[in-house]
């Protein structure tokens, strides 16, 4: 029920951005254009290929979820089978006597509705004109080539779109509670609001199909759906043990099909479901929009950082519980909506959840000089396997974007199957690169161990033999890249995946090794030998007499990131030389323009 009145509760917010009560959202295949004495009209084609969607027209029409072999006519605007009496027709194109009597039924039906607001809508020329069409028996007309029975039909008389006018939203609410309120129409205290209103005995709108990412068939899909006995308390069906009035379940349905519709509430998961995102009080905040945001940028990214973590000012304290996020988890088994995860929480402590996050995962590029930060998407994705130049679609695990963002917005470590996924990759694709690093640290920085929270930069003061082990590694790394610098097979090729799970027989063996590339490197470049050397001794001779045997996963984290951080450090220090060789040399002077010559 707090889903519900949370969604109700949005909804009186935005009241003016949702369509009518009961109305959806649709394409319009053809315009019923009624003259305006109602004695004849024509069919207007408004049919669009698929590649011409700026040129849809949409709309919001009268919409309730209908089903059974008898369905009921929406008001005014439906499919051509109701409005025109168009029959189903097979793939061949033939139409069998039970669709054209079904044909007739459904447009009978259709024509009964019409009239029945026609004759109550007193004084409105429009109604007028439908009346007198309408009642002049089924609708006759030269059905112009393409027009199917499945086609949206909207009517218009002159200007006016009938489904738009007052008294057709008004008449259409009280259809839809009507056939919602069951055969006896029930009274009670509403869950919701708390009002004593009369009941639904159904939930009128389902999500729209196509909505919610799925695996499986797409469906439509309900949040509340009790058909059979073995469902529902004491044996009771449909909404009886769920007391929601009419007006609360079409507005939370209406608002759940406004949030996932729209490109600023939603965040549509790239395997399976979505989330929903919406604040109690304020416009959607510009550090909740950032981290939804696929390609957020760093600056706005080390803001949040530093004035939510850094140097939080008293603006945060006052906000304490001025207002609130709330995050809606949706996933899809077959026609049933199903609630992954609902988030409450204070937009403050949302926030710091968010900055925490970036905090917990950066990694320091030795090349710009920066605290690099990424995307969800890229995370899960850096579980996955690596394809060449790039990570392959739709590799990242199963639910793996779900669990990062449970673990973004409410503060908790990542899931528990993240680092073993995310080792194998490292092992199978010998890739280790900024995204994966930033899981890494990520997981470490969430452990309950401090001995795993690492600095975002090379810790030259770290201890940690797996830390220092995959420092060794790096070191050894770089010596064969001076000493060998076209060798098409590296240490890392041949070596890495056996120094991070046993590094001290490999590392013993790498450094033994290690004397040949040095003798190259006394020949040919002895200043690089000399700084090589002092830092390989230099790492080596904490480690050495410590060199572990075997690594847990968590210690291969380590291995990895001590790696990273060698490595990045040996990057910035090239750099840096690099720039003080170009600084060093002099500029030297444009030669004079001949003027004769010229």
């Amino acid at each position: 029920m707090v889903l519900l009145q949370r969604l109700t509760e949005y909804g009186d917010r935005i009241a003016g951005e949702l369509p009518a009560e009961f109305y959806r959202e649709k394409q319009i295949h053809w315009v019923l254009d009624i003259a305006a004495d109602g004695l004849s009209a024509k069919l207007l084609n408004r049919k669009v290929s698929g590649r011409q969607r700026d040129q849809m027209l949409t709309m919001p029409v009268p919409y309730v979820q209908r089903s059974g072999t008898k369905v009921p006519p929406y008001l005014l605007v439906d499919t051509a089978e109701f409005v025109l009496g168009v029959p189903k027709a097979a793939k061949d194109g033939s139409v069998s006597e039970k669709d054209r009597d079904e044909a007739s039924r459904r447009h009978g039906a259709y024509r009964d509705l019409a009239l029945r607001w026609a004759s109550s809508a007193d004084g409105e020329p429009a109604a007028e004109a439908a009346r007198t069409f309408f009642s002049s028996g089924p609708v006759a007309l030269d059905l112009p080539e393409g027009v199917e029975a499945k086609d949206t039909v909207a009517i218009m008389v002159g200007t006016c779109w009938l489904h738009q006018l007052g008294s057709v939203q008004q008449m259409w609410c009280e259809e839809v509670r009507a056939r919602k309120g069951g055969a006896a129409e029930r009274a009670g205290l509403c869950l919701v609001c708390g009002e004593y209103r009369p009941l639904l005995a159904t939930i009128p709108e389902p999500v729209k199909k196509g909505a919610i990412p799925t695996a499986g068939g797409s469906n439509e899909g309900q949040l509340v759906s009790i058909n059979t006995a073995a469902q529902g308390r004491e044996g009771l069906t449909q909404l009886v043990n769920t007391p929601v009035c009419h007006r609360c379940g079409g507005r939370a349905m209406a608002v759940l099909n406004h949030l996932v519709a729209s490109d600023r509430h939603r965040r549509r998961f790239r395997d399976d479901g979505v989330l929903l995102w919406w604040t109690k009080q304020t416009e959607p905040d510009s550090a909740l929009a950032m981290f939804f945001d696929d390609r957020p940028e760093a600056a706005d990214i080390e803001h949040l950082i530093d004035s939510v973590i850094t140097t939080p000012g008293p603006a945060a304290a006052e906000r304490a519980d001025t207002d609130a996020f709330y995050g809606l988890s949706l996933g899809l088994n077959n026609a049933r909506l199903v609630v992954r995860n609902w988030i409450d929480v204070p937009l403050p402590a949302a926030k710091t959840n968010l900055a925490a996050w970036y905090a917990d995962h950066g990694v320091w590029d030795g090349w710009t000089g920066r605290t690099r930060y990424f995307p969800l998407w890229q995370l899960a994705l850096s579980c996955g396997r690596w394809q060449g130049e790039r990570y392959a679609p739709d590799s990242a695990p199963q639910g793996m974007e779900a669990d990062l963002l449970h673990c973004a917005l409410h503060g908790t470590r990542p899931p528990a199957r993240a680092l073993p996924l995310l080792l194998q990759r490292v092992h199978a694709d010998r890739r280790v690169d900024s995204p994966r690093l930033a899981v890494l640290r990520l997981i470490l920085n969430r452990s309950p161990d401090p001995q795993d929270h690492l600095m975002p930069q090379l810790d030259k003061d770290s201890t940690d033999p797996a830390y220092l082990c995959g420092r060794l590694f790096a070191v050894l790394e770089s010596v064969q890249d001076e000493a060998l610098p076209d060798i098409n097979t590296t240490l890392r090729d041949k070596y890495f995946s056996a120094a991070v799970a046993a590094p001290s027989i490999t590392l013993r063996r790498l450094f033994a090794d290690s004397g040949a590339h040095f003798k190259r490197l006394r020949r040919d470049k002895p200043a690089a030998r000399y700084a090589l050397e002092r830092r390989l001794f230099e790492i080596y001779s904490k480690v050495s007499d410590d060199l572990p045997g075997h690594l847990t996963d968590v210690q291969q984290g380590r291995f990895i990131i001590g790696y990273s951080h060698q490595r990045h450090e040996d990057l910035a220090r090239k750099q840096a030389a690099k720039e003080r060789r170009l600084a060093a040399v002099p500029v030297q002077a444009e030669p004079a323009q001949d003027t004769a010559s010229a």
